[in-house]
């Protein structure tokens, strides 16, 4: 297998969190010829604990879809639903530790650029799924792993090997759910990682504490609709209580012991200019570099969302639709990934921590729960130099990082599978 050529694949079919059915589909079937013992669909993930899954129109859409782009019908029959989870196990020649490595999956609903100067674009492996984009290179996770997967195959190693391909990371939906399956309980060292991030081709950073503590949460409103004009008094106008709720939740104070970040995305209500909104919803984005400060911010919006909706004579109801806590990399891996990745010529520039913050990961229950165990886990920065930002529709890496990064993993798996 070709990392880059994998890469491309991957990238040309990107599918959205939980609608990954191509996708893992192809992990599935490299796995298996492999000779990994492969879980996959509820086997692999709590379906009971996703957050934010797509309609079941939307579903069986990219379902369909799937099937058309060579998905095996097989496989992905087991993954209906949205439980595009995947895990390969393979035991070593030899009694020794259970090592993990967890790769993220999933794409994102942005219009990929049709510009001659976007790479992608000109060497024709854009994404054919209009609408759809790998703009975070979660395409190339998917590759590396599938390549640490044949680096290792040959189990001249002692303990167990395992694979985590995990669905929607975006938004932070798919690693609690695989978290509460219990996947990682018998995990004793977890690796995650991210290409990327506008650092210099070269330059790897061994853990990263600087990720936000998240909740993302969709509330809604229920009033009464009436006509605007005639019987005003009669409604009971569910984007007054949406509106109010809005400015209330970005007055929200400040707190003197931490970072906090407070943000309303969407707001979306009503259906005609003559009618009184009966319904109104809006999602709600709050986090902060410390997971006890999100969690009050968290009940800060419960509380003004009911209480903006008893003003306005309305009901009201409010889902968390993602989520993510914080890493704390445990140092001996820190160490483990800086000393292996000065074994390889390319990597130049060896830092033990990210220097800023840089959103949010999801990965951070996988790691949280193997810590819980008395177990390690880092999360690792592998640097790309970038044309545009993550999330932006011009996004791309580096290809020339993908190799280097294999090289990196599979370094790591023969060092700590001993």
């Amino acid at each position: 297998m070709n990392v880059i050529d994998l890469r491309r694949d991957f990238h040309r079919y990107p599918e959205l969190g939980f609608t990954e059915f191509r996708t893992a589909s192809k992990v599935v079937e490299v796995l298996k010829v492999l000779g990994f013992n492969v879980l996959y669909g509820e086997d692999a993930i709590d379906s009971n604990s996703r957050r934010g899954v797509p309609s079941k129109r939307e579903l069986d859409e990219a379902y369909a879809r799937a099937i058309k782009c060579g998905a095996n019908l097989e496989i992905i029959e087991k993954m209906k639903g949205g439980n595009t989870a995947v895990v390969g196990e393979l035991k070593g020649k030899k009694e020794g530790p259970t090592v993990a490595f967890r790769f993220d999956m999933d794409a994102l609903p942005i219009h990929e650029s049709s510009d001659e100067d976007h790479y992608p674009h000109a060497e024709e492996f854009s994404s054919e799924f209009s609408g759809n984009m790998h703009a975070c290179a979660h395409d190339g996770h998917t590759a590396m792993g599938l390549l640490l997967a044949e680096r290792l195959a040959d189990r001249e190693f002692a303990g167990t090997l395992k694979l985590i391909f995990q669905p929607a990371e975006e938004g932070g939906r798919g690693g609690y759910a695989m978290s509460q399956k219990g996947i990682v309980d018998d995990v004793d060292f977890l690796f995650c990682s991210h290409l990327g991030l506008d650092l210099p081709l070269g330059e790897i950073h061994g853990g990263n504490s600087k990720f936000l503590a998240s909740s993302k949460m969709k509330a809604y409103f229920y009033g009464v609709p009436s006509h605007a004009g005639g019987t005003p008094e009669k409604g009971r106008n569910a984007l007054l209580g949406a509106a109010t709720a809005l400015l209330n939740i970005h007055a929200i104070p400040r707190f003197s012991g931490g970072t906090t970040r407070v943000n309303v995305g969407i707001l979306e209500g009503g259906t005609a200019a003559n009618i009184i909104a009966s319904e109104a919803s809006m999602v709600i984005d709050v986090r902060s570099d410390r997971a006890e400060i999100k969690d009050e911010l968290e009940e800060r919006v419960k509380s003004i969302v009911e209480h903006s909706a008893l003003m306005h004579g309305l009901t009201s109801k409010i889902d968390i639709i993602g989520e993510a806590t914080t890493i704390q990399p445990d140092p001996e891996l820190v160490s483990v990934v800086l000393e292996e990745a000065k074994q390889i010529d390319g990597f130049t520039s060896f830092k033990e921590d990210c220097d800023i913050s840089l959103g949010s990961e999801d990965a951070s229950f996988l790691i949280k729960r193997v810590q819980d165990r008395g177990g390690k886990g880092t999360y690792m920065n592998i640097g790309s130099p970038l044309p545009a930002p993550h999330h932006h529709h011009k996004f791309d890496i580096d290809e020339a990082v993908l190799p280097l990064a294999v090289q990196l993993l599979v370094r790591i798996g023969k060092r700590m599978l001993t």
